[in-house]
């Protein structure tokens, strides 16, 4: 996905809510090792990009000031409007492709009416975790994880030991094996 920005030297509460009006959304780039850059968007761009799921975990070009040169960044977190459909801010964070990521991932569960758990007793299916926290390089950056629930028991559970994290992942949160389903009748 490539998006274009304008760098903004104005700052504060009062700049801001002039660039909404105008249809445009103050956001920032930061990085490590590398100065933030307060930036501007299209409003309608940056919306329509921040309502597909695809992009939340992907890797997005941004064109700045129409230079050729090419940004690789993660959209990090988006500000919402309270109750309008519109777009506050939005962080994101530079990618370098040498350098591994710290990023959450979220999960897919798949086939819950499949499993013997549903299918014999009636029991829900509960998501404890819907996101993993994992380190990868870009290149191995997934948009989601699947999970298949087809095969869990009555009473049963889904644990990470119960699944294969794609080539290149690995999980780097607090508990070694955590829980992500449970069969609850």
């Amino acid at each position: 996905m490539k998006f274009n920005a304008t760098t903004r030297n104005m700052y504060g509460t009062s700049a801001s809510r002039r660039l909404r009006h105008k249809g445009r959304v103050p956001a920032v780039i930061y990085g490590k090792n590398t100065s933030s850059i307060n930036i501007e968007l299209d409003h309608n761009e940056i919306y329509h990009v921040l309502l597909k799921e695809k992009y939340h975990a992907a890797i997005c070009q941004m064109e700045l000031d129409g230079n050729t040169k090419i940004e690789n960044v993660l959209i990090r977190s988006a500000q919402w409007h309270v109750y309008k459909p519109q777009v506050l801010h939005v962080d994101f964070q530079r990618v370098n492709t040498q350098q591994e990521l710290h990023i959450k991932i979220p999960l897919r569960f798949l086939n819950a009416e499949d499993s013997p758990a549903v299918k014999i007793s009636g029991a829900n299916i509960s998501h404890i975790i819907t996101e993993l926290s994992i380190t990868c390089f870009p290149k191995d950056l997934p948009q989601f994880i699947e999970i298949d629930l087809s095969h869990i028991p009555i009473k049963g559970s889904i644990h990470l030991s119960d699944i294969k994290l794609p080539e290149g992942l690995k999980y780097n949160g607090d508990d070694s094996n955590p829980l992500l389903a449970l069969a609850i009748t």
